[in-house]
């Protein structure tokens, strides 16, 4: 990386399509429920991001660009329970209210945090997101539209 003379480390990072944490911040402060979601996978992925991992125990999360390029997140709330035994019933129902809007983001990291979900990657390029258990096992994978979801029941 060059050295931090004003502008010239920002310009790097453009062209090499490398992101800050505040830039990811940035994007997601414009989310106001699940709904939303796929309209800030786009926003990441043209930031140069290629998957993520959110870590549901503490909401750490961190990031992934090109040529091993990576930033991590604090986390943002206590640690939680993760429930030993995943469900993926109990998952995709939550998952399914939370993208028609009907939960905010921490309700929706206690529900998963309950159905035995220890992270979950969203993948860019593939635009998919995979929620694992606590042994590494996914549980559900569902595709991200490329649209806003849906919001009717």
């Amino acid at each position: 990386m060059p050295p931090q003379v004003a502008g010239v480390n920002l310009l790097y990072q453009i062209l090499m399509k490398m992101f800050t944490v505040q830039q990811i911040k940035a994007v997601h402060a414009t989310v106001k429920s699940g709904a939303d979601f796929p309209r800030y996978v786009q926003e990441i992925k043209t930031l140069g991001l290629v998957t993520y991992e959110f870590m549901v125990g503490d909401g750490r999360t961190i990031y992934f660009g090109a040529d091993n390029y990576r930033v991590e997140a604090p986390p943002i709330y206590p640690v939680k329970q993760i429930n030993t035994t995943a469900s993926a019933q109990r998952l995709e129902n939550n998952i399914h209210i939370h993208q028609k809007g009907q939960t905010d983001f921490l309700t929706f990291c206690a529900q998963a945090a309950e159905a035995g979900v220890r992270n979950w990657e969203i993948n860019t390029q593939t635009m998919l997101c995979t929620y694992y258990d606590l042994k590494g096992q996914a549980i559900v994978a569902e595709p991200i539209p490329q649209g806003d979801y849906v919001t009717q029941s």
